[in-house]
């Protein structure tokens, strides 16, 4: 951008303007020359200013955001940004640890809200996260920062408005319709193998809890019970529909598992409850209905996980 003269130039191009009537001339025409190229210059930055970036109306006002961001700092939506063929240099741990991520996030460092210096470090031109993040000051210092929350929209709209914020609404947006059509597709079959009114029940165990959910929090919830139209228990829609999620003990499990099981576990995680009586006696386990996977590529609802999902799904219940 241009910047105006010092100011002892300033005072050096009126001292010699006194200086005789030639001189006078001749600075008066060098300094009209001088300016017309600056204010050619200033003009000429400003329009590449504003063809480089544009406004992004964000759920917390106008942020001016670059066109094609080259240095992204995901604290959320990784999958999506990934997606979307962004260059993500800097991404949060949960990501990190999901192994569908890992030939996107190839040399991303590991950082958090919190890790300010790191980030500074990675020079970002956009960072992205969930609206509930620390030192929001901090980071719109860095770089343009806009955040969301979470559930404000559903999942696939999700997707369509990270690709607002990246300039590639359309590409996110043939990706959803495609996906519902191929989940649509899918969920007509499953549907006709396994009868109209068999239910599934989605179970994490995390950190020595157990977990059922509800129909939109990852896990592959989004695709069982809302594209693929399967029924949920109606133990599991009481107490986890509304909240999303709902703690439960491996002592009830049963009382909470439909026809099928869709079981997410973490590696090294303890299971030992997959070896008592009362688990091993439930119908899914004795069907051979049960349809174990790696939580850590299956919490999320992005495009990368999500085709993975249901081809993972295809194949266990049309096998």
């Amino acid at each position: 951008m241009f910047k105006k003269p010092p100011f002892y130039l300033l005072a050096l191009t009126f001292i010699l303007s006194g200086c005789g009537s030639d001189s006078s001339e001749s600075a008066g025409s060098d300094s009209t020359s001088d300016e017309q190229s600056q204010g050619e210059s200033q003009e000429e930055s400003q329009e590449e200013t504003q063809e480089d970036t544009r406004t992004y109306e964000s759920e917390n006002g106008p942020v001016e955001v670059p066109n094609e961001p080259k240095w992204v700092v995901s604290l959320a939506y990784t999958g999506s940004i990934a997606a979307l063929d962004a260059n993500i240099v800097g991404a949060d741990s949960w990501s990190d640890m999901n192994p569908r991520y890992d030939e996107y996030l190839e040399g991303a460092e590991v950082v958090s809200d919190e890790s300010i210096e790191k980030i500074i470090e990675l020079e970002p031109d956009l960072i992205v996260g969930y609206s509930d993040i620390k030192n929001i000051d901090k980071l719109q210092e860095i770089a343009p920062t806009v955040t969301y929350t979470y559930d404000k929209l559903d999942y696939l709209s999700q997707h369509v408005e990270i690709g607002k914020l990246l300039n590639k609404e359309e590409k996110a947006q043939e990706w959803v319709d495609d996906f519902q059509q191929r989940a649509e597709d899918t969920g007509d079959e499953v549907r006709e193998e396994i009868g109209e009114d068999t239910s599934v029940t989605v179970v994490e165990v995390f950190d020595k809890e157990m977990y059922v959910f509800g129909n939109n929090f990852g896990r592959g919830t989004e695709i069982l019970y809302q594209e693929m139209e399967l029924k949920m228990p109606e133990k599991v829609e009481e107490v986890a529909l509304e909240e999303g999620y709902h703690a439960i003990s491996a002592e009830v499990l049963r009382d909470y598992v439909g026809d099928y099981l869709v079981l997410s576990t973490n590696p090294g995680e303890e299971n030992s409850f997959q070896q008592t009586e009362t688990y091993n006696n439930m119908p899914a386990v004795q069907n051979a209905q049960v349809i174990e996977v790696n939580a850590d590529e299956f919490y999320f609802n992005d495009p990368i996980t999500l085709d993975f999902q249901l081809d993972l799904f295809e194949e266990s219940f049309l096998k």
